[in-house]
């Protein structure tokens, strides 16, 4: 009889971030005395970038929200200035992924808002924005940028309708009708060619945003789905939602086919919504409820078991909302793979939570960070509308490694000189700070044309030294 050796190793998936942990912020890492918003809608009212902080706060007569720069944490002034052009409560803030000075809000009063923030932050409150996109009939409570796209941005009402907004040339260019009740959450996939959505009408949908056409449809009966997020080019699907037990769950799918999950997992029985967030880099999911005060990470992969368990993250104050650091803001140096920013309603408080894999080096740790999304758009409106799609244009993190810069900006040459260009909105008017941002939008594509061709000039240059070598060597 022949015996079989088993060993420990045989269960134990091999992972660098097993041992990922999260660290609260001390108390002058934090930003206090911010009246949070007391709005019970199920967003995030939280938006962060490697220059500012934005949150949405309590104000008498309309909609405002706070700018604080990043590197000025404390206790902010009860008359710092606001962001407060909207005539109703504001429900959903994002900044561009591109231009770190340009924020996008939108509003019960229907419309949605391209704001510039000069470099210094604000010095007084600001009530002109550089543009107004009126198009929506009711409420407008979630917005989207394009993923690799400057010019492009999504909307999403409670008039149950998508529309997509050219931004270079100032105007609604499609509207999505595909969903009889409010859509709840809108995701992109990696190139921003599918847009997952999730709907009160329980139905989980894949869609094509250019033409509008639902490519894919999932009936959730048995479950409530509230929150979607693609997992980067893994060709799948995550959902949050409440089960036929009203206990919390996930539920993995193939977003080829959507007929059944592929796993599902019940997470608790707390009734708050669960907010997911996905590290493409890492292939780290975290999973944050509204009013919990802890944050669950999982590692995702392509195979068996799908979802690895990792760790949890806990505090005792409970969370309204949470704002994600972009990838290039993050400490290098400390090993900080990613970034919270949490808001705490009953201290008026923004507490940073920073998820640390937990490393001895003096040197750049590469297989932690891969080349990441970059502020450099990959193609112009134009292109995208035409049928075109690219992924985002990467760049490498290891020039941020162990500069110093108290406040955790990591501020490439081209996020600066982008910013500068945009710093030229500041003295203008108002009549023609819409213009001027279209040409912001298309000097950033032309930018892009002119390193394109660069690239290829070197390219064709590079063969030439190489055939001028093989002649010499016959």
């Amino acid at each position: 009889m022949t015996k079989v050796k088993m060993s420990w190793h045989s269960m134990y998936k091999s992972s660098k971030f097993r041992h990922v942990y999260g660290k609260a912020g001390s108390r002058e890492q934090c930003y206090e005395g911010i009246p949070i918003t007391h709005s019970v809608h199920d967003n995030h009212f939280c938006a962060v970038n490697p220059k500012f902080l934005a949150v949405v706060t309590e104000s008498a007569g309309g909609g405002a929200f706070l700018v604080i720069p990043l590197h000025k944490p404390g206790r902010i002034d009860p008359h710092h200035p606001k962001v407060c052009g909207h005539q109703g409560s504001v429900m959903d803030i994002k900044w561009s992924p591109f231009m770190d000075n340009i924020i996008a809000s939108s509003s019960e009063d229907c419309t949605v808002r391209i704001w510039q923030i000069p470099d210094g932050g604000l010095r007084r409150n600001m009530t002109e924005a550089l543009m107004i996109l009126i198009g929506h009939s009711r409420r407008v409570g979630l917005i989207e940028w394009h993923p690799t796209c400057s010019g492009i941005l999504l909307s999403a009402g409670h008039d149950c309708k998508i529309l997509i907004w050219n931004l270079e040339e100032g105007v609604a260019v499609k509207m999505i009708d595909s969903h009889p009740d409010v859509i709840l959450c809108m995701s992109f996939n990696t190139d921003g060619s599918l847009l997952a959505t999730s709907c009160k009408d329980k139905k989980l949908r894949i869609i094509d945003p250019r033409s509008g056409k639902v490519l894919r449809e999932a009936d959730c009966k048995s479950s409530r789905v509230n929150r979607v997020v693609f997992l980067g080019n893994l060709k799948r699907v995550l959902t949050t939602g409440v089960s036929r037990w009203n206990t919390r769950q996930i539920a993995l799918w193939d977003q080829e086919d959507l007929c059944a999950p592929i796993t599902e997992e019940e997470i608790d029985g707390l009734s708050g919504v669960l907010f997911p967030f996905y590290d493409a880099d890492t292939h780290m999911l975290y999973l944050a409820g509204k009013g919990d005060g802890n944050i669950r990470y999982y590692e995702v992969s392509a195979e068996k078991p799908f979802l690895q368990f990792l760790m949890e993250f806990r505090s005792p104050a409970p969370q309204k909302g949470l704002g994600v650091m972009a990838k290039r803001g993050v400490d290098v140096s400390e090993c900080e793979i990613f970034r919270f920013y949490k808001l705490v309603t009953l201290k008026g408080l923004v507490e940073p939570i920073s998820m640390i894999v937990p490393r001895r080096s003096e040197t750049y740790q590469e297989d932690i960070f891969p080349m990441t999304a970059g502020t450099e758009s990959a193609l112009s409106a134009a292109e995208w509308l035409s049928g075109i799609d690219r992924g985002p244009l990467l760049i490498s993190l290891k020039e941020a490694y162990k500069r110093p810069n108290p406040a955790g900006l990591r501020a490439s040459k081209w996020d600066r000189r982008t910013v500068k260009g945009i710093d030229l909105l500041e003295n203008l008017t108002p009549n023609t700070d819409k213009e001027l941002l279209k040409m912001v939008f298309k000097q950033q594509d032309e930018i892009r044309k002119l390193k394109d061709e660069l690239g290829e000039k070197d390219e064709r240059i590079r063969q030439l030294e190489l055939e001028l070598k093989n002649l010499r060597n016959t």
